[in-house]
Protein backbone atom coordinates (compact mmCIF):
# COMPACT_ATOMS: atom_id res chain seq x y z
CA UNK A 1 0.00 0.00 0.00
CA UNK A 2 2.82 2.18 0.59
CA UNK A 3 4.39 1.94 -2.91
CA UNK A 4 0.75 2.58 -4.36
CA UNK A 5 0.66 5.50 -1.99
CA UNK A 6 3.50 6.82 -2.99
CA UNK A 7 2.71 6.71 -6.96
CA UNK A 8 -0.08 8.03 -6.69
CA UNK A 9 1.66 11.11 -4.92
CA UNK A 10 4.18 11.35 -7.43
CA UNK A 11 1.45 11.70 -9.62
CA UNK A 12 -0.81 14.54 -8.33
CA UNK A 13 2.93 16.33 -7.45
CA UNK A 14 3.38 16.25 -11.29
CA UNK A 15 -0.27 17.16 -11.96
CA UNK A 16 -0.12 19.87 -9.67
CA UNK A 17 3.26 21.25 -10.88
CA UNK A 18 1.34 21.27 -14.75
CA UNK A 19 -1.43 23.51 -13.63
CA UNK A 20 0.57 25.75 -11.34
CA UNK A 21 3.22 26.67 -14.75
CA UNK A 22 -0.49 26.79 -16.56
CA UNK A 23 -1.50 29.39 -14.16
CA UNK A 24 1.84 31.05 -13.87
CA UNK A 25 2.25 31.25 -17.64
CA UNK A 26 -1.39 32.19 -18.59
CA UNK A 27 -0.78 35.57 -20.05
CA UNK A 28 -1.12 36.48 -23.87
CA UNK A 29 2.28 36.85 -24.32
CA UNK A 30 3.96 34.90 -21.37
CA UNK A 31 5.74 32.50 -24.46
CA UNK A 32 7.05 34.87 -26.84
CA UNK A 33 10.89 36.18 -26.60
CA UNK A 34 11.93 38.95 -23.96
CA UNK A 35 13.25 42.42 -24.83
CA UNK A 36 14.95 43.50 -21.95
CA UNK A 37 16.73 46.88 -21.24
CA UNK A 38 18.78 47.74 -18.10
CA UNK A 39 19.68 51.19 -17.40
CA UNK A 40 22.10 52.97 -14.79
CA UNK A 41 20.48 55.67 -12.08
CA UNK A 42 22.71 58.20 -10.77
CA UNK A 43 25.74 57.59 -8.99
CA UNK A 44 28.28 57.83 -11.70
CA UNK A 45 30.30 54.62 -12.26
CA UNK A 46 29.10 52.96 -9.38
CA UNK A 47 25.49 53.08 -11.07
CA UNK A 48 27.09 52.02 -14.11
CA UNK A 49 29.30 48.85 -12.61
CA UNK A 50 25.65 47.92 -11.24
CA UNK A 51 23.50 48.05 -14.58
CA UNK A 52 26.69 45.59 -15.96
CA UNK A 53 26.41 43.69 -13.40
CA UNK A 54 22.51 42.59 -13.72
CA UNK A 55 23.21 42.32 -17.28
CA UNK A 56 25.55 39.94 -16.71
CA UNK A 57 23.05 37.76 -14.16
CA UNK A 58 20.16 38.12 -17.03
CA UNK A 59 22.87 36.72 -19.69
CA UNK A 60 23.63 33.91 -16.91
CA UNK A 61 19.87 33.15 -16.00
CA UNK A 62 19.24 32.94 -19.87
CA UNK A 63 22.29 30.41 -20.54
CA UNK A 64 21.18 28.66 -17.72
CA UNK A 65 17.58 28.48 -19.28
CA UNK A 66 19.18 27.43 -22.90
CA UNK A 67 17.29 31.08 -23.94
CA UNK A 68 19.38 32.52 -27.33
CA UNK A 69 20.30 36.26 -26.22
CA UNK A 70 21.59 38.93 -28.61
CA UNK A 71 22.64 42.33 -27.45
CA UNK A 72 20.67 45.06 -29.39
CA UNK A 73 21.82 48.24 -27.95
CA UNK A 74 24.54 48.72 -25.50
CA UNK A 75 25.94 52.60 -24.23
CA UNK A 76 29.14 52.15 -21.98
CA UNK A 77 29.52 54.42 -19.47
CA UNK A 78 32.92 57.19 -19.35
CA UNK A 79 34.57 55.41 -16.85
CA UNK A 80 33.60 51.89 -17.42
CA UNK A 81 30.39 49.95 -16.60
CA UNK A 82 26.97 50.48 -19.20
CA UNK A 83 24.81 53.48 -19.31
CA UNK A 84 22.41 51.72 -20.43
CA UNK A 85 21.67 48.40 -22.67
CA UNK A 86 18.79 46.50 -24.73
CA UNK A 87 19.20 42.62 -25.52
CA UNK A 88 16.91 40.28 -27.08
CA UNK A 89 15.88 36.82 -25.18
CA UNK A 90 14.69 34.37 -27.61
CA UNK A 91 13.38 30.97 -25.88
CA UNK A 92 9.89 29.71 -25.01
CA UNK A 93 8.37 31.65 -21.80
CA UNK A 94 10.91 34.17 -21.77
CA UNK A 95 8.68 37.02 -21.61
CA UNK A 96 6.65 34.74 -18.91
CA UNK A 97 9.63 34.45 -16.41
CA UNK A 98 11.24 38.03 -17.06
CA UNK A 99 8.33 40.37 -16.83
CA UNK A 100 8.87 39.17 -13.23
CA UNK A 101 11.91 41.28 -13.08
CA UNK A 102 10.16 44.36 -14.73
CA UNK A 103 11.15 47.64 -12.01
CA UNK A 104 13.74 49.09 -10.20
CA UNK A 105 16.57 47.37 -8.45
CA UNK A 106 18.86 48.68 -5.73
CA UNK A 107 22.64 47.11 -4.96
CA UNK A 108 24.01 48.24 -1.41
CA UNK A 109 28.23 47.66 -1.03
CA UNK A 110 31.39 48.87 -0.31
CA UNK A 111 31.78 50.88 -4.01
CA UNK A 112 35.13 49.11 -5.58
CA UNK A 113 35.54 52.75 -7.30
CA UNK A 114 35.99 54.25 -3.40
CA UNK A 115 39.31 54.85 -2.27
CA UNK A 116 37.74 55.36 1.39
CA UNK A 117 35.74 51.78 1.12
CA UNK A 118 32.74 53.49 2.14
CA UNK A 119 29.05 52.25 1.47
CA UNK A 120 27.33 52.95 -1.13
CA UNK A 121 23.39 52.54 -2.30
CA UNK A 122 22.66 52.71 -5.97
CA UNK A 123 19.73 51.77 -8.23
CA UNK A 124 19.01 50.64 -11.67
CA UNK A 125 16.08 50.26 -13.71
CA UNK A 126 15.04 47.20 -15.76
CA UNK A 127 12.42 47.12 -18.29
CA UNK A 128 10.80 44.05 -19.72
CA UNK A 129 8.91 43.98 -23.22
CA UNK A 130 6.93 41.36 -24.84
CA UNK A 131 8.61 40.70 -28.80
CA UNK A 132 5.59 42.07 -30.85
CA UNK A 133 6.54 41.13 -34.72
CA UNK A 134 3.49 39.94 -35.32
CA UNK A 135 1.04 41.51 -32.70
CA UNK A 136 -2.34 42.68 -34.32
CA UNK A 137 -2.22 45.03 -31.61
CA UNK A 138 0.55 47.49 -32.71
CA UNK A 139 -0.42 46.64 -36.44
CA UNK A 140 1.27 48.86 -39.31
CA UNK A 141 3.08 52.01 -38.09
CA UNK A 142 2.54 54.36 -40.98
CA UNK A 143 5.87 56.68 -41.74
CA UNK A 144 4.53 59.45 -41.17
CA UNK A 145 3.98 58.83 -37.69
CA UNK A 146 8.03 58.18 -37.41
CA UNK A 147 10.65 60.66 -36.97
CA UNK A 148 14.26 59.09 -37.79
CA UNK A 149 17.23 60.25 -36.57
CA UNK A 150 21.25 59.39 -37.15
CA UNK A 151 24.12 60.02 -35.08
CA UNK A 152 27.84 58.43 -34.80
CA UNK A 153 27.74 55.40 -33.09
CA UNK A 154 29.62 55.65 -30.18
CA UNK A 155 31.55 52.50 -27.79
CA UNK A 156 34.85 50.74 -28.57
CA UNK A 157 35.22 48.52 -31.14
CA UNK A 158 34.50 48.31 -35.20
CA UNK A 159 36.15 49.93 -37.79
CA UNK A 160 32.45 52.17 -38.28
CA UNK A 161 32.16 53.18 -34.82
CA UNK A 162 32.49 57.06 -34.32
CA UNK A 163 32.80 57.18 -38.75
CA UNK A 164 29.54 56.89 -40.37
CA UNK A 165 25.83 57.87 -38.89
CA UNK A 166 24.87 54.48 -38.86
CA UNK A 167 23.13 54.53 -35.39
CA UNK A 168 19.39 54.92 -35.74
CA UNK A 169 16.92 56.72 -32.97
CA UNK A 170 13.10 56.28 -34.21
CA UNK A 171 10.59 58.47 -32.50
CA UNK A 172 6.93 57.38 -32.08
CA UNK A 173 5.96 60.89 -33.07
CA UNK A 174 2.24 60.22 -31.63
CA UNK A 175 3.20 58.63 -28.68
CA UNK A 176 6.61 59.89 -27.80
CA UNK A 177 7.92 56.56 -27.18
CA UNK A 178 11.70 56.32 -28.55
CA UNK A 179 13.80 53.40 -29.95
CA UNK A 180 17.66 52.91 -31.02
CA UNK A 181 20.21 51.14 -31.95
CA UNK A 182 23.82 51.50 -32.70
CA UNK A 183 25.32 48.12 -32.73
CA UNK A 184 25.14 47.01 -35.88
CA UNK A 185 27.48 47.98 -39.10
CA UNK A 186 24.93 49.79 -40.80
CA UNK A 187 22.17 51.92 -40.82
CA UNK A 188 19.98 49.41 -42.14
CA UNK A 189 20.73 47.13 -40.00
CA UNK A 190 20.21 49.53 -36.95
CA UNK A 191 17.19 50.89 -38.20
CA UNK A 192 15.64 47.36 -38.17
CA UNK A 193 16.59 46.82 -35.09
CA UNK A 194 15.52 50.11 -33.94
CA UNK A 195 11.65 49.48 -34.77
CA UNK A 196 11.86 46.08 -33.76
CA UNK A 197 12.91 47.83 -29.70
CA UNK A 198 10.20 50.33 -30.89
CA UNK A 199 7.17 47.67 -31.72
CA UNK A 200 7.71 45.78 -28.34
CA UNK A 201 7.50 49.49 -26.40
CA UNK A 202 4.09 50.47 -28.11
CA UNK A 203 2.93 46.64 -27.34
CA UNK A 204 4.10 46.98 -23.48
CA UNK A 205 2.52 51.04 -23.69
CA UNK A 206 -0.74 49.49 -24.76
CA UNK A 207 -0.49 46.62 -22.40
CA UNK A 208 0.22 49.27 -19.59
CA UNK A 209 -2.72 50.93 -20.72
CA UNK A 210 -5.09 47.80 -20.43
CA UNK A 211 -4.04 47.26 -16.81
CA UNK A 212 -4.46 50.88 -15.61
CA UNK A 213 -8.20 50.28 -17.05
CA UNK A 214 -7.86 47.05 -14.68
CA UNK A 215 -7.38 48.40 -11.66
CA UNK A 216 -9.21 51.60 -11.89
CA UNK A 217 -12.19 48.86 -12.13
CA UNK A 218 -11.16 47.63 -9.44
CA UNK A 219 -10.34 50.25 -7.37
CA UNK A 220 -5.84 49.48 -6.95
CA UNK A 221 -3.79 51.82 -6.40
CA UNK A 222 -0.71 51.31 -8.01
CA UNK A 223 2.47 53.45 -7.46
CA UNK A 224 5.41 53.36 -9.98
CA UNK A 225 8.80 55.64 -9.68
CA UNK A 226 12.36 55.64 -8.98
CA UNK A 227 11.89 54.99 -5.31
CA UNK A 228 9.77 51.90 -5.37
CA UNK A 229 12.46 49.43 -5.92
CA UNK A 230 11.32 45.58 -6.61
CA UNK A 231 14.22 44.06 -5.36
CA UNK A 232 17.67 45.14 -3.29
CA UNK A 233 20.75 43.22 -3.19
CA UNK A 234 22.84 43.44 -0.06
CA UNK A 235 26.45 42.80 -0.39
CA UNK A 236 27.23 44.75 2.78
CA UNK A 237 27.25 44.66 5.88
CA UNK A 238 25.49 40.97 5.58
CA UNK A 239 24.42 39.42 2.39
CA UNK A 240 20.94 39.68 0.99
CA UNK A 241 19.03 39.81 -1.61
CA UNK A 242 14.97 39.97 -1.29
CA UNK A 243 11.92 40.76 -2.46
CA UNK A 244 9.91 43.91 -1.25
CA UNK A 245 6.97 42.96 -3.22
CA UNK A 246 6.43 39.08 -1.97
CA UNK A 247 9.54 38.95 0.73
CA UNK A 248 11.04 35.78 -0.78
CA UNK A 249 14.96 36.53 -0.07
CA UNK A 250 18.09 34.42 0.33
CA UNK A 251 21.43 35.19 2.16
CA UNK A 252 23.02 33.89 -0.82
CA UNK A 253 24.06 36.37 -2.97
CA UNK A 254 26.46 35.09 -5.69
CA UNK A 255 24.45 32.28 -6.63
CA UNK A 256 21.45 35.24 -7.22
CA UNK A 257 24.30 37.29 -8.76
CA UNK A 258 25.41 34.59 -10.97
CA UNK A 259 21.88 34.19 -12.65
CA UNK A 260 20.29 32.50 -9.63
CA UNK A 261 16.62 34.04 -10.33
CA UNK A 262 14.28 31.19 -10.73
CA UNK A 263 13.10 31.60 -7.08
CA UNK A 264 12.43 35.55 -7.17
CA UNK A 265 10.60 35.09 -10.17
CA UNK A 266 8.24 32.17 -9.28
CA UNK A 267 7.88 33.82 -6.06
CA UNK A 268 6.73 37.21 -7.78
CA UNK A 269 4.49 35.46 -10.75
CA UNK A 270 2.59 33.63 -8.21
CA UNK A 271 1.69 36.61 -5.93
CA UNK A 272 0.35 38.40 -9.36
CA UNK A 273 -1.61 35.04 -10.23
CA UNK A 274 -3.07 34.99 -6.47
CA UNK A 275 -3.63 38.14 -5.27
CA UNK A 276 -6.76 39.65 -5.31
CA UNK A 277 -7.83 42.90 -4.73
CA UNK A 278 -11.59 44.04 -3.50
CA UNK A 279 -13.49 46.21 -5.32
CA UNK A 280 -14.10 50.25 -5.04
CA UNK A 281 -16.94 50.62 -2.73
CA UNK A 282 -19.60 53.18 -3.60
CA UNK A 283 -18.70 56.34 -1.63
CA UNK A 284 -22.64 56.53 -1.62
Amino acid sequence: MATDIDAEYAGLSAGFDRLRTALLFSGEYDERPAIVSISAGAGGMEATGWAEMLLRMYLRWSESHRFATEVLDRLDGEGGGIKSVTIAVDGRDAYGFLRAERGVHRLVRISPYDSQKRRHTTFALVEVLPEAEDAPEVGDIPDDDLKIDTFRAQGAGGQHVNKTDSAVRITHLPTGVVAQSQNERSQHQNREVAMKVLRARLLERLLAEREKERNELKGAHVEAGWGNQIRSYVLHPYQMVKDHRNEHETSDTSAVLDGGLDGFMLAELERVATEYVEPASDAS
